[in-house]
Parts: structure tokens; sequence; C-alpha cells
């Protein structure tokens, strides 16, 4: 094998061969000459690429591999390491798209002359996009770009300075400096040039902006752990609240945002959402991630342009400072129009002590639990008078003790103008409902602001199970007041939180039980408490007085057709000695066939029939959000797909359950802890199976018990033998009683949304006692 070949992990094979890793570890028992490991670890093991692809094709399992998983597996298995492979894919794909002729003509060189030429083209792109080269290194974003406003006159190169550059180029430990992205040697180059060229291939069906979305995507996707993210749709949110509401003046609101700021950069999601000829700045801590950040933003930004004199030169660049924000801002001058933060949460060591003294403090010293507001004031004080910043905050900050005194400043200036509460699992943490705060930087002489927008989105989170799912009818859908229960990122409905949110935002009107415009003076208490929860009330189970006679309508009709199928009085009979089977003697007889669950919600695209969803009579558990994928890139392995006559039952719980498979539910992944039972439809009917199934007796002699639960081996299940027109005339008895259970589960609901919305109504005086 060649010195720092590219290298796999078992997970690389399964995208490549289109299976689960299940089947990577079966081939790896089942074939002698499966390529051996040349890394990894013992628990996670790489392989040589080139070695994979010849088993692969001549085991007939690899036809032709994809392009971009190519590309892929060359960046995740490059010597140097990823985060290296993908800064040279970076510099290379600016230089495919501002210079492709220059590209096309290296491109034609041998592999060594090719990377001995590269440094000097990718530096010329490197100078334009990120400015001037300072011993190899370029900054980002120098000089300054136009139409940007400052509290002071400043000459192009000053942020260089600025910031604590001591004589001679020694940089201090708390000074900002430039996005650190290095131009490749040739030496560095040479074991990446095969990586290029593939990239460029991908750039050139994809554009050159993509094919690097896509590849740091990737190892975003790998690496979740070492990456706080903004999701997209959270980003394009967020810019979207930027903009001036409707109620803005017709000059605000056509201006174009000239200038935006992110000062807890990460990966650059937020700048990325931002659309617009605009002028970028970004400052992270990481220099690595920084360095990612700037290449990202300057492929993700125009193309070159042609001046009127016939020169060629690139358009600006982002502007894009590695360093402490909150101890070495990078920008101290800089006013800019918008500001857009996702903050790091929970800090201790933010620099309380050093910084007590600083000049952002306008509304208070933030305690040493209060890091979050110190993001707050810092952007405030890098906004224009009148500009608009929007951060995403997590929810105690609303709350705290510690932060009232700044909260209320906040208030009585009319910074904050508004807290919206979104629906756990948009963002990390996804285990708590996330908060965006919307502020303004007060102008002088302007009256400040005499009300708060509180908003609660934090319902929206997705389709609603259902009592009727499975059955053929079609779902409940929504809860009342269109809110629904549930939450995570398996369920959640981006395009109704988005809504929600914008018309809050720009109508700034009272909706009941989603937004309430709530004047200033009665929230400065003594706790200046503003999560929204707690000053917008629930509406009343079943939306209110009108919403509770359509409830108590749906009740009645449903208790109706519930007492239609109650089941005629049973005739007692002496017990049946009848011949008996089991279900694995059917399997190996091939009247029916047996597979076992693997999917969770998200792991593949299409819904999952989990347990919970069998014993609740719900449907599949919702896709995931559009364009995501499984936490950490992971995918089913193999997934089963249910078919209309499938016989579905837990295994897991001790408890007596089958569901038969129909039309609605058909399609959906076998979830883990599922068995599934696909009778021959020519020799077992399903309902009869799915019915004997549920015995008592027969659950009992089919499980084992462990110390903490029971487990159901379905092959020792049993039936009785009997021809299939027999069987039909019980598979028909058995049916009804699946209806009669749903038609209660569904009365149950209802009658239980029923009771609670008259407690709601009566105590809430929505709903009199006569």
């Amino acid at each position: 094998m060649p010195e720092n070949a590219t290298e796999v992990t078992a997970a690389g094979i399964a995208r490549l061969a289109g299976v689960g890793r299940a089947a990577v570890s079966n081939w790896r028992r089942r074939y002698a000459d499966f390529p051996q490991p040349v890394g990894g670890t013992g628990t996670s093991p790489s392989f040589a690429l080139v070695e994979v692809e010849q088993w692969l094709r001549d085991q007939g399992k690899l036809a032709e591999v994809p392009l971009r998983e190519r590309v892929w597996q060359a960046v995740a298995g490059h010597p140097a390491g990823a985060g290296r492979a993908l800064i040279h894919v970076g510099c290379a794909l600016l230089l495919v798209r501002d210079r492709p002729t220059a590209w096309l003509e290296l491109a034609a060189a041998p592999d060594e002359r090719m990377a001995a030429l590269l440094p000097q083209a990718m530096e010329h792109v490197l100078t334009a996009r990120l400015g001037p080269a300072a011993d190899g290194v370029h900054g980002a974003g120098v000089p300054e770009p136009a139409g940007v406003h400052t509290a002071g006159a400043r000459e192009p190169g000053d942020d260089h300075t600025a910031g604590g550059q001591e004589p001679g180029g020694v940089h201090t430990a708390s000074a900002p400096e430039p996005a650190r992205v290095h131009t490749p040697t040739a030496q560095d180059l040479l074991p990446s040039v095969p990586l290029l060229r593939a990239a460029a291939e991908l750039a050139a069906g994809i554009g050159a902006g993509q094919a690097f979305e896509f590849l740091l995507g990737r190892q975003l996707d790998a690496n979740p752990r070492q990456y706080t993210l903004t999701p997209p749709q959270l980003a394009e949110l967020m810019v979207d609240l930027a903009e001036p509401p409707k109620d803005a003046d017709r000059a605000a609101r056509e201006q174009p945002v000239r200038s935006v700021l992110d000062p807890a950069a990460g990966t650059g999601a937020l700048l990325r959402a931002v659309g617009g000829p605009v002028a970028l700045y970004a400052q992270e801590a990481d220099p690595a991630l920084a360095a990612l950040t700037a290449l990202r933003l300057a492929l993700a930004a125009e193309g070159p342009r042609r001046p009127a004199d016939g020169t060629h030169r690139a358009a600006p660049g982002p502007t894009v400072r590695t360093g402490d924000t909150l101890r070495a801002d990078a920008f101290p001058e800089l006013a800019a129009d918008t500001v857009l933060c996702h903050p790091p949460f929970n800090e201790r060591n933010w620099g309380h002590d050093e910084l007590a003294y600083d000049p952002r403090w306008e509304y208070g010293l933030p305690a040493r639990t209060e890091s979050e507001l110190a993001w707050v004031q810092h952007v405030l004080a890098r906004l224009r008078d009148g500009g608009t910043a929007v951060l995403l905050m997590p929810p105690a900050a609303a709350s705290r003790r510690s932060g009232r005194r700044i909260r209320a400043g906040l208030l009585r200036r009319g910074a904050l103008r508004a807290v919206i509460a979104l629906p756990a699992g948009a963002a990390p943490p996804y285990g708590i409902p996330l908060h965006l705060w919307i502020l303004c930087k007060p102008e002088p002489g302007v009256r400040p602001a005499a009300d708060l927008l509180l908003a609660d989105t934090s319902d929206l989170s997705g389709p609603a199970p259902d009592a009727s799912a499975g059955t053929g009818r079609p779902p409940g859908g929504k809860a009342p007041g269109g809110r629904t229960p549930g939450g995570g990122r398996e369920r959640f409905d981006w395009p109704a939180v988005r809504s929600a949110v914008l018309d809050a935002w720009r109508d700034r009107a009272d909706v009941e039980g989603v937004s309430r415009v709530v004047p200033v003076i009665e929230l400065l208490d003594d706790d200046v408490d503003l999560a929204p929860a707690r000053h917008l009330p629930r509406p009343a189970s079943g939306g209110g007085a009108s919403g509770l006679g359509e409830v108590r309508e749906r009740l009645t009709e449903t208790l109706r057709l519930t007492t239609g199928l109650v089941p005629p009085a049973a005739a007692p009979a002496e017990p049946a000695h009848r011949p008996l089977t089991t279900v694995g003697e059917l399997a190996r007889a091939g009247a029916l066939f047996l597979h076992s669950g693997t999917a969770v919600p998200g792991s593949t695209a299409a819904p999952v029939l989990t347990e919970h969803d069998i014993l609740t009579g719900a449907a599949p558990t919702a896709l995931p959000p559009a364009g995501q994928e499984a936490p950490g890139g992971a995918a089913a392995d193999d997934p089963v797909l249910l078919e209309p006559g499938d016989v579905v039952v837990p295994v897991l719980g001790g408890g007596t359950a089958a569901r038969v498979v129909d039309a609605a539910t058909a399609g959906a992944a076998l979830g883990r802890n599922l068995q599934l039972l696909r009778p021959d439809p020519a020799a077992v009917d399903p309902w009869f199976l799915a019915g004997f199934l549920r015995g008592t007796a027969n659950h009992r002699q089919a499980s084992s018990h462990a110390s903490t639960a029971a487990r159901l081996d379905a092959r020792r299940l049993q039936l009785p033998r009997m021809p299939l027109a027999e069987q039909q005339r019980y598979g028909e008895r058995f049916r009804e009683l699946a209806a009669f259970e749903d038609a209660l589960r569904t009365a149950g609901r209802l009658g239980g949304q029923l009771v609670q919305g008259m407690y709601d109504g009566l105590t809430d005086g929505t709903v009199t006692p006569g």
C-alpha cells in the first residue's frame, strides 16, 4: 500500500456500498479476502480506500463510487487530517472559481509540477479575497469593505495594530488577529493533489461554494461534539428577524443591510445565511475554525467582478478575526447595521474580574454566572444607533435573579424589543426551548419603546400523534389552538415555527397563547422575569368555550360509534383442544418471514414505527427536519420497510400488543425493539395472526424474564392449525375488536381533553358554570 494512502472507516465503507454498517461487519466475518485494517483502533479500525474499492468491485457490490463520496473519503483520510485537507480544498476551490483559466492550466500539469505551481496561484486569490499575506499568512478581509459605519475615521490596516500588536510583529496574548489562512507549500500540497483534482471535478457539477459546503458539513456531522452548530433553518430565521418590522418607516424598510457582525462566529452559519451585497465581520476564538469560516464565507460570496477599466478584481471578502471576543474585541470601532450571535452558554471564565470597568457595560456589570448578558451588552456596543441584533439565548437568561438589574436596564432604555421562545430541538442543546432576543440600539433623542413583545412557539413542534393513526382513519392533526404536543428534532416543524415567529415579530399583536405586547411597566417588578411562558398562559384545553363545543360533539359522535362497535355477548363454550403450531415453525415452512427492527427516528429518510407508536396506536414517528441527517451522520442498518398486511409486535415490556400494518402505515421503517411477522396471505391471515399473538397465555409462555424486564421470543408464539377460510372468520372478529379498541382510545383522549378544558375554562373565566 502506498505511504499516506487514504483510509476509510466501516461507516465510510457502508456509504460507498449503500448498505448499513452491520453489513460491513458481516463481510469482515464471512470473507477471508476482505481488506485488513491498516489503522484506527480495535473498536474503530480503518482500511485502505483503494483496497476497499477494489474488493467491492470484485464482489460486484460497487458499480461506481459517487464522486462526492470519493472526495469526502479523501478528505477524511488525508494524512495531515481532515481540517488541513479542508483548508487545502478551500484554497483550491477559490482558485477554481475566481481564476478558472489558471486552474485548468495547472491541472494539465503532472502532480509534482502542479504542486510546485499551486502556492503562487493560491496566494493570488487568497490575497484578493482575504487580504495581503504576512509571512505566508493571509488575514481575512483586509482592506476594509466600503460602506461600513464607524465611530471614527480609520485607515485600512488599522485593525491589524489596534488590537495589541507589538513592534516587530510580536502578538500579545489578548490581542485579536486576522484569521490565519496559510498559503500551503508545495510539499504540503503534493499529497493533496489528487484530492484537489477531484474537488474541482465536484465543483464543476455543483459549484465551488456548494462543494465546500458539502465537505464542511460532512466534517461537522462526523464530529458533532467538537462544534456548537446553528441549524441553517434557525440561521435564516434570525437573519429575517433582523429586518425592520412592518410598522417601521418606509426608508428604514427599504434600506439594505450594509454591514453584519457575528462576534461568536463558530462555523459561520449565521453570516452564511445573510444575502445581498453586505460587508461581513466575524470573530472566532478557535484559529482553525476561524480559517475554515473565512474560506466558507469567501466561497459563499459573489464571484469576481470586472470594473469599467477592464482590470480583473475580486469582490471584497469577509473580515474574520481570531481571538476572545469579550477580552479582546477585534472591532472596537465598528458600528454595524446588524449583529447576529449564537454565543457560548453558561461560561464562568468569560473575564468577569479583568473586565469589571469595561465601557461596554452600560446596563450594569454582568454577574460571573451571567456570561450571556455580557454578550448582550457587547452586541449593543457594536451596533450603530437604531441597528438591530438577534441573539440565541438560553431560557435561564430571561429569569435568573442575578441578571434582573441588567434586564431592567434594557427595558427602561428600550434596547430589548422582543423575547421569543422556540420549541425544544431548535438548536443545541436540543433538550431545552431556547429563546431569541431581539435588540435595538437606542437612538439619542428618541423616546424609548414602552412595550416588549413576548412570544411562545415552544409547542409548535411538529405533527401530533393521534389515536386513530394506523386504523385507516386520517389522523387528528394539531391540537386545539394550532399547537402540537411532543417535541424534539424528529418532530420539529420548521415552517410552522418560522411563520409563527415572523408573524409575531412583524405584527406585534396579541394572539392568545402565542404572543403578547406587554407594557414595560408591568415587567419592572422584583424579578423582571421575561420568560414568555410566565406572561402567556396557555389557552384552555380545547380552545375555549367554542372549541369545547366542538370537542363535545366529536366525543358524542365517537361514543355513538363506539356503542355500535361493542362486541356481542360471548357465548360460553368448553376450552378448545386444537392442534398448534409456532411462529418459528411457520417461518421455517416459508408461511411467514421474520424481521427485527433497527431504525430510530432520524436515522432514515422514512418515518419510523416505534414501540411507543404500537402501544398508543399513534402514526409512525415523523421525518427528521428537512436537510438534517441523523445525529452524527448515522444511518440505520438496512432498515426494514413495512408493507400492508405485516404484523408488528414489541419484544420488550411483557404486555400484549400487536399491530396490523395498513396502507397509511406502509412505507415506514421498523423501529428498534420491534419484531415484524410478514405472513404469506395464501397461507396465513394477518388479522388471525395478530389476534392469536395477543393472547395473555400465549405471551406468558413465549416470554423470558430478566431482572428488570420481560422479553418476548416471537418464534415461540403459538397459533392453532386452521384452514385459511376458518382463519379469516377469526380474523374478521379480531379486526372488529381492534376497531372497538381504537374507538375507546379516541373517546378517552377526547374525554380527557373535554374534562381538562372545562377545568381550565371555569378557572380562567372563559366558561361560566351556569
